[in-house]
């Protein structure tokens, strides 16, 4: 999701920049009654600002491509962390040499660690955040 925001300010601010300068390289253009003395303006105001209108448009179509779909019925969007799976053990929990957190054996950040050792109850250690030892 925040991936689709940032392209659809991203757009936004483009088109409204490409539009103010196309806005402006008009303005210069039609005060210019010959076209060697509007071609400055084309090139400076109106050409880029056609450019960033295009550029817009595209971000803005990325990002509506982007967003998850709307809920339906009034149902509550899924959250991708709560269907992520968490690893599950009842193994005691491990720690890392000289680590502050307490791990459970299948979290990914002891998993293939050789030298992750059982926590043995250390009241200074803390739950994981990823695979959460202790119940709340």
């Amino acid at each position: 999701m925040p991936t689709a925001r940032f392209l659809l300010w991203g757009g936004l601010v483009a088109a409204a920049g490409g539009a103010l300068l196309c806005v402006l390289g008009w303005y210069g253009i039609s005060g210019e009654r010959f076209a060697e003395r509007q071609l400055p303006y084309l090139a400076s105001c109106t050409v880029p600002g056609a450019a960033l209108l295009v550029a817009g448009a595209v971000l803005i179509g990325t990002a509506a491509r982007t967003a998850p779909p709307p809920p339906r019925d009034g149902a509550a969007p899924p959250d991708p962390e709560a269907t992520a799976a968490a690893p599950v053990s009842d193994a005691p929990p491990l720690r890392v040499p000289g680590g502050t957190l307490a791990h459970r054996p299948d979290c990914p950040l002891v998993a293939d660690r050789a030298d992750a050792v059982p926590a043995a109850g250390d009241p200074a250690l803390v739950p994981c955040p990823v695979c959460e030892p202790w119940p709340p």
